[in-house]
C-alpha cells in the first residue's frame, strides 16, 4: 500500500467505537464518534497554506485530505468533542511508502504538528509525531475495505513512557439503497 491508497481507502464517512486507558489518571474511557474524511485539490486555499506555513512546496503534496470528527466520551460530564484538521502527505522521494504528514492540528496536541509516516509490508500506516510535551505513535490498518482498526499511544515527550492507550474500531458507514 502507499499514502495515495490509503488515503483513497480512507475518504468518507466513518463511526468509530474507541476505548482509551489514560493511564496517568487510572482512567478508561469509551468515545463513540464520526469521523468524516473528504478529499482536497492540491491547489486548495487550505492545503496551500499549510505548505507555506511549513516551508514545503505544494506541488510535492499528493492526496491532501480533510478530516472532520464529532464524538461523545462517557468520561464524567464531557461535553460533545468535535472538529476538523486538514492533512497533507509529503512522500519522501528517497525512501517509498514514507514520508511526512503536515497536520493542521495535532493528535497530542492542538498545534500544527508534523508526523513521520511509514508502512509496514502488510500494509498497516504507521505515524509518529513528536510535540512539544508529547508524542504519538499511530496504527492504522484496514481489515476490509469497510472496517478499519487504529492504535494509538501518547507517550512523555522523551518517548519513555506511556501516558494513554487507545484502540478504535471504525466502520464506514455505506449509503442506504
Amino acid at each position: 500500500m502507499d499514502i495515495q491508497e490509503f488515503v483513497c481507502n480512507s475518504i468518507g464517512n466513518w463511526r468509530s467505537q474507541r476505548s482509551a486507558h489514560h493511564l496517568a489518571f487510572g482512567h478508561f474511557e469509551a468515545v463513540q464518534s464520526e469521523i468524516d474524511i473528504t478529499s482536497l485539490s492540491i491547489d486548495a486555499p487550505e492545503v496551500i497554506e499549510l505548505c507555506k506555513a511549513n516551508d514545503v512546496d505544494p506541488q510535492t503534496a499528493v492526496s491532501p485530505f480533510r478530516m472532520a470528527w464529532e464524538g461523545q466520551s462517557d468520561w464524567e460530564d464531557s461535553e460533545a468533542v468535535k472538529g476538523n484538521c486538514v492533512l497533507i502527505p509529503i512522500p519522501d522521494s528517497d525512501r517509498p511508502n514514507c514520508g511526512k504528514l503536515l497536520r493542521e492540528r495535532g493528535y497530542a496536541e492542538e498545534m500544527p504538528a508534523i508526523g513521520e509516516y511509514s508502512f509496514t509490508d502488510d500494509g498497516t500506516f504507521v505515524l509518529i509525531t513528536s510535540y512539544d510535551r508529547a508524542a504519538a505513535e499511530e496504527k492504522i490498518w484496514f481489515v476490509n475495505p469497510n472496517l478499519r482498526c487504529r492504535v494509538s499511544l501518547i507517550k512523555t515527550n522523551t518517548g519513555t513512557g506511556v501516558i494513554t492507550a487507545s484502540f478504535s474500531s471504525e466502520i464506514r458507514q455505506t449509503p442506504k439503497n
